[in-house]
């Protein structure tokens, strides 16, 4: 129950929608919402910076964790590396990755092969991520129509890319458009299965609820099935983001005379390990920039649905 308004206090009805409204003074609301009384001095800015300080520390904690667990991963490779005495073409020490890197990032060659890659992975996962929303909205809006293509779709994620990109390189040849099409490939399956579990976890009672206010299709798809079906969709976005790096590498592996693929098989057929370590690292850099892109922009299209406190830590 919501306390009569007083003179040095600000009453605040907490909803459940992360949003606060003011309560009359004659209001009452069910125990179970917990009606919140605040006091003035909560708008202060030294009480607001009590309330953001715990998420800043968290943030503060998680940076340090890492870059703690990565000087042990360091430390323990160069201990590896030294006390077993392994030639470099077996594995090189960290200081010798770290001059290989210097040296093909001086003569251009890690920018030129890492920005062709990036390119077949941008618009893979851009065909990919595009054609397989479009058809789990069909999929999710007509059983039959999924019915039959179901199997179709099962089947090809049964073999593995390895085994069909050759072909698609015979096909279409050694260029970019053979790696963009394996891209998409491997990106599609988990767009497509999220998209449509997304569009049919909404409520039927909010379609209802739509056509009971007479909301066109247009309406409903955008006030309704893509918020709803937006989070699922993203956490497909993820994983495409990820395995569209796999499959621009398994595409130059299998033909390419560019790419950081290409730059691991010149490595490998000149046991220059340590080049091999710099293109396999250069690959977890952009896997983790793209994985970091969808998170970034999960934040900014779901922002509505964060605490008012996170979204200022956020901002």
């Amino acid at each position: 129950m919501c306390a009569p308004k007083a003179s040095r206090f600000s009453v605040f009805c907490y909803l459940g929608t992360g949003e606060r409204a003011t309560c009359p003074d004659s209001a009452y609301l069910p125990r179970s919402f917990g009606a919140v009384l605040f006091e003035d001095l909560m708008n202060l800015p030294n009480i607001q910076k009590m309330e953001l300080d715990p998420l800043r520390e968290a943030s503060t904690s998680r940076i340090t964790l890492l870059a703690v667990s990565l000087g042990l991963v360091g430390l323990a490779w160069y201990l590896i590396a030294h006390l077993g005495d392994f030639p470099a073409f077996i594995l090189p020490t960290p200081g010798l990755v770290a001059r290989r890197f210097l040296q093909a990032l001086s003569d251009g060659t890690l920018l030129r092969h890492s920005a062709i890659t990036l390119g077949e992975v941008l618009v893979g996962l851009g065909l990919g991520a595009t054609t397989a929303t479009g058809l789990g909205y069909l999929l999710a809006k007509s059983r039959s129509f999924e019915r039959l293509l179901a199997p179709f779709i099962v089947a090809s994620q049964s073999v593995p890319i390895v085994a069909i990109a050759p072909l698609l390189v015979i096909w279409f040849g050694p260029g970019l458009i053979s790696k963009f099409l394996i891209c998409a490939l491997i990106v599609f399956f988990p767009v497509l299965v999220n998209t449509i579990v997304g569009l049919r976890s909404v409520p039927e009672e909010l379609h209802d609820l739509m056509r009971s206010l007479q909301a066109s299709r247009w309406q409903t798809f955008r006030y309704l099935e893509v918020p709803a079906a937006l989070p699922v969709f993203l956490g497909g976005l993820r994983i495409g983001a990820t395995l569209s790096v796999i499959g621009a590498v398994v595409g130059e592996f299998v033909g390419a005379d560019r790419g950081l693929g290409f730059l691991i098989n010149v490595g490998r057929g000149q046991y220059d390990t340590a080049l091999v370590f710099v293109a396999v690292f250069t690959l977890i850099a952009v896997a983790l920039s793209l994985y970091g892109l969808v998170v970034w922009l999960e934040g900014r299209l779901l922002d509505w649905r964060q605490r008012p406190e996170q979204r200022a830590i956020t901002q």
